[in-house]
């Protein structure tokens, strides 16, 4: 599947073929299956899969168990979940989950970029009007609804199936509800709350994660283009994963001077210029104070250098309401595959503190450095708690 990262297989039984099946199992042989053990099949069928879709803490993975249970449940030939960037109006990633020929169901993520427009405009149109579209199209049906917390849309759901989708109306409704009420709390577990970014607590999950994505894109036979979304600039594919750490210069003279209130919104405004500058899939936090950390895949250390200085400068151009001028120092370290996040928070603060005490307002690599012989032996770790 071209552009598409195939995540889970799973058969594909119908729904009402789950329920005789398991009604039969029940009954006596050569009896026929009476009404309440069939019901009680379905209603243990669908606990089973609510069950299974909030085990999940996180939400890539409960993204994947929604689309699947909901194509499972409903024998749907195609369930697409379209996400919203947080505070933003902007698609972020589309998930989806179709059956191949074989009869299994595949969930794959897919670049917005790459689903045909007039599903884009179908699921972009439901969640600026919050409104749910039942239709008949071209050899089926198609549903269309938002999913909503707090009556804003986090995201909408598309199912098409060869039947009526009126009837599975009740049970889409009540698994939007359950996935926008869970995510909410998962969100609050995960993320910062001023800013929206991954708080530090997310820190080790993301960075496996981020580096499994990038064995997987590595591991692909030859031929096979990778996903755009791990896609470095200038293409190819990702053979590195590298940790930054961006300290704002001078933060507690801001809070000084113009109070916390401006110091809040220099890091909020600061949280937004990194969401404009780096890739969908370039993972950011907030790691504590004026503390930020990226965490990014690409093919060699220039490329890296060029994208934190290109976002270095960017700030340092940019003019913040009543402060003025404010500038941020980066340092930054490779991963490599066996390491453990406090190590590699360490090398990366050492490449930190060396741009804060040569000047600020710079940018500088860990290994650079210590090939170099800058950092020496008297380099102290700066303030990242490591535990």
């Amino acid at each position: 599947m071209d552009e598409r990262e195939t995540t889970q297989l799973r058969r594909t039984p119908s729904f009402s073929e789950a329920v005789h099946d398991n009604a039969v199992s029940m009954a006596a042989p050569g009896a026929v299956a009476p009404a309440a053990p069939a019901g009680l099949a379905a209603h243990t069928r669908l606990l089973d899969s609510v069950a299974a879709f909030t085990h999940h803490r996180d939400i890539d993975a409960l993204d994947h168990s929604l689309v699947l249970s909901l194509a499972e449940l409903t024998s749907a030939s195609r369930v697409s979940l379209a996400k919203r960037v947080a505070g933003s109006s902007e698609v972020e990633t589309i998930v989806q989950c179709v059956p191949d020929p074989h009869g299994n169901y595949q969930v794959q993520v897919v670049e917005p970029d790459l689903v045909e427009s007039a599903t884009l405009v179908r699921l972009d149109h439901c969640m600026e009007r919050l409104g749910v579209e039942v239709e008949s199209m071209p050899g089926g049906h198609r549903l269309v609804l938002p999913m909503l917390r707090d009556g804003r849309a986090i995201a909408a759901l598309e199912m098409e199936s060869a039947m009526p989708l009126d009837s599975s109306r009740p049970l889409v409704d009540g698994f939007a509800r359950i996935y926008a009420n869970y995510t909410g709390l998962l969100h609050e577990s995960e993320r910062d709350k001023l800013t929206g970014l991954y708080n530090r607590r997310s820190l080790e999950r993301q960075l496996q994660r981020l580096m499994q994505q990038n064995d997987q894109a590595r591991s692909k036979p030859p031929g096979m283009a990778p996903s755009q979304e791990r896609r470095p600039p200038g293409g190819g594919s990702p053979q590195e994963v590298w940790l930054a750490i961006l300290d704002i210069d001078h933060f507690k003279h801001i809070n000084d001077t113009y109070g916390h209130i401006y110091g809040d919104e220099v890091i909020l405004l600061l949280a937004q210029q990194m969401r404009a500058s780096f890739r969908r899939s370039d993972v950011l936090f907030r790691f504590g104070g004026e503390e930020f950390v990226i965490l990014f895949a690409t093919t060699d250390e220039s490329t890296v250098k060029a994208v934190l200085e290109r976002f270095r400068q960017t700030v340092a151009e940019y003019a913040f309401p009543q402060v003025g001028r404010v500038t941020v120092s980066i340092g930054y370290a490779h991963v490599g595959s066996h390491d453990y996040p406090a190590s590699v928070l360490d090398r990366a603060d050492k490449a930190l503190y060396f741009a804060k005490n040569h000047g600020r307002n710079s940018t500088h690599g860990y290994e650079n450095l210590n090939a170099a012989g800058a950092l020496g032996q008297a380099v102290a770790v700066g303030s990242i708690d490591l535990f």
